[in-house]
């Protein structure tokens, strides 16, 4: 299909950039837009055989992966929360680390250490977890601030610098953190440098009775010969080298400015509402378009629209609104001022 081709059969859609020929080669083909979607959906469709009706969930990570962020769950002890990473990086064929974050973990045990070599009389770089390609950082709220922070550099500019050195992270790289917001003993609040690092967060909650059926029988079931968890039956979907080209693909669908203006506004109204004390952030909007990007790939769209800022702007924004106290012991959430924001402001 020749770029003639996407110009005459392309959908009449005031979003659509594809009637302003001199802005159609840097977007997204039709074709390219369809088989990130399916390949989306495909890996989508394996997590669910591990992590029973949670759909949803699966679709919010793969979007953030696919919009080159990281993803932080915070819920209750057993909903599943490692196996959503674990089935993540099974069904992409990617290598992943896992890190227990405790009170004792130290910075060095993150990113890796310079170790003196006695052979060679020299210092030499060990390789911390977070040389990976998916990274889990479990209950990543039980270590403390100083270790979290070894995450920073990280997950912002994926390299990590020790004694001097910058050292490159695979592609892609997607930190998945856990968190349990209930237990609060022996935990750490998340510094707000690190929260805003994370594109989305979400929640699991508690599954339908019929997928926690479904769940029981499958994971409590025998194990297929020569497997040792129910991870090792996952089918390998796609590759972490087709998912790198599509994480470079998915910039390119197109955000007219128009749109561009709608995000600034929304960042805008945050920071003005007088029920916040800490509103979106430059990187929060930078996200919220990332997402809506990934969001209108995932839909086999090559142009964001004002919907897809609606439908992604809860999970990218909610975890960074800090409420005044006065609105919090009214009983006010981030999630109702987002509504507010959303509601009050204009798409064009």
């Amino acid at each position: 299909m020749t770029q003639d081709d996407v110009a005459v059969h392309a959908p009449q859609d005031p979003w659509d950039p594809h009637h302003r020929s001199q802005e159609t080669a840097a977007t997204l083909s039709e074709e390219q837009a369809r088989e990130i979607a399916a390949e989306a959906e495909s890996v989508v469709e394996e997590i669910a055989t591990v992590v029973e009706g949670k759909d949803e969930v699966a679709r919010i990570a793969v979007l953030v992966l696919l919009a080159g962020g990281h993803l932080l769950i915070e819920d209750i002890p057993g909903v599943g929360k490692t196996m959503l990473a674990k089935s993540l990086a099974a069904s992409l064929g990617a290598e992943r680390h896992r890190i227990q974050f405790t009170p004792d973990l130290l910075p060095g045990d993150v990113t890796g250490a310079s170790v003196f070599n006695q052979a060679t009389s020299e210092f030499e770089f060990r390789h911390g977890a977070v040389f990976t390609q998916i990274l889990l950082a479990d209950e990543i709220n039980r270590a403390s601030p100083k270790t979290q922070s070894a995450l920073l550099e990280a997950m912002e500019e994926r390299q990590v610098s020790v004694d001097g050195t910058t050292y490159p992270l695979a592609e892609p790289f997607m930190v998945v953190a856990t968190a349990n917001p209930v237990e609060m003993e022996g935990t750490y609040r998340l510094p707000e440098a690190q929260r805003d690092r994370f594109l989305a967060q979400t929640t699991m909650g508690y599954p339908v009775p019929g997928a926690e059926a479904r769940m029981l029988a499958t994971q409590t079931g025998p194990v297929p010969e020569g497997d040792h968890d129910v991870i090792d039956a996952v089918i390998t979907r796609t590759s972490p080298e087709r998912i790198a080209a599509h994480i470079s693909l998915v910039r390119s669908v197109h955000a007219s400015p128009t749109i561009l203006d709608y995000v600034v506004r929304l960042a805008q109204a945050t920071r003005n509402h007088p029920q916040v004390t800490l509103g979106a952030s430059p990187r929060a909007a930078v996200h919220l378009v990332r997402a809506a990007k990934a969001k209108a790939a995932l839909a086999g769209r090559t142009f964001v629209t004002p919907q897809d800022i609606a439908d992604v702007i809860m999970p990218v924004w909610r975890h960074r609104m800090h409420l005044t106290p006065q609105a919090l012991s009214r009983g006010a959430t981030a999630e109702e001022l987002v509504d507010q924001v959303l509601a009050s402001t204009s798409q064009t």
